[in-house]
């Protein structure tokens, strides 16, 4: 079972893992978040949108907010990956009862450090405040670590070597909407920098990825 992108689902995927059979809305919603991360690293936006509404739907049979903010992390995690920024806005209306851990790995995705508590973050991040992307390379899980390497991009930290595993990560698990952001960055620094050799490359390998998309 992939691990999925905000580790603040573990003990949502734990309980899934082992032990007595789930409820159904537990199960349910497990299966939703892992198809809905699925469809959105592949580019697939109509599925994920869907999977996304069918894993909130589940959570909120619960009446716990702390649990469908969850799925929105998982959601904020994505795009950050992605480098598809935006204010979390399926998280704020849930902030107030959600969880200090969750409202701190909220901060992180947001850029938002100052002040952050680090030792609240999922276990893969906790490094990546204090060390930058020299932490990323410790990150053994990819989507972990393409979701550090976007946290630390939005916060104006990741150097050009953290841009290119960015790349070469995404690129490894054919994560085609990930990928797509990640060579759009290389490319406009290939262009500054006045290497159109490269830039043409890279211009190359985003219309192949486009083509195969259509």
């Amino acid at each position: 079972m992939r691990r999925l992108a905000a580790a603040a689902a573990a003990a949502l995927l734990a309980a899934c893992a082992s032990g007595p059979v789930p409820p159904d809305w537990q199960a349910n919603a497990h299966d939703a978040l892992r198809s809905f991360e699925d469809a959105y690293l592949r580019g697939n936006a109509r599925v994920a949108q869907l999977e996304l509404a069918r894993a909130r739907n589940e959570l909120a049979s619960t009446g716990r907010a702390d649990l469908v903010a969850q799925a929105e992390l998982v959601r904020c995690a994505l795009r950050v990956a992605s480098l598809d920024f935006d204010d979390c806005p399926g998280f704020a209306p849930l902030a107030g009862d959600a969880t200090n851990a969750e409202r701190a790995y909220a901060a992180y995705l947001a850029g938002r450090w100052q002040g952050l508590d680090a030792a609240l973050l999922p276990a893969p991040q906790r490094a990546v405040p204090s060390r930058g992307d020299a932490a990323l390379g410790a990150i053994q899980d990819p989507l972990s670590r393409l979701v550090a390497a976007g946290a630390l991009f939005r916060a104006g930290r990741l150097t050009p070597a953290g841009i290119g595993a960015a790349v070469e990560t995404a690129s490894a698990n054919g994560w085609r909407r990930p990928l797509l952001a990640w060579l759009g960055v290389e490319q406009r620094r290939a262009e500054q920098a006045g290497d159109a050799a490269a830039a043409a490359l890279i211009r190359r390998r985003i219309e192949l990825i486009s083509a195969g998309g259509s």
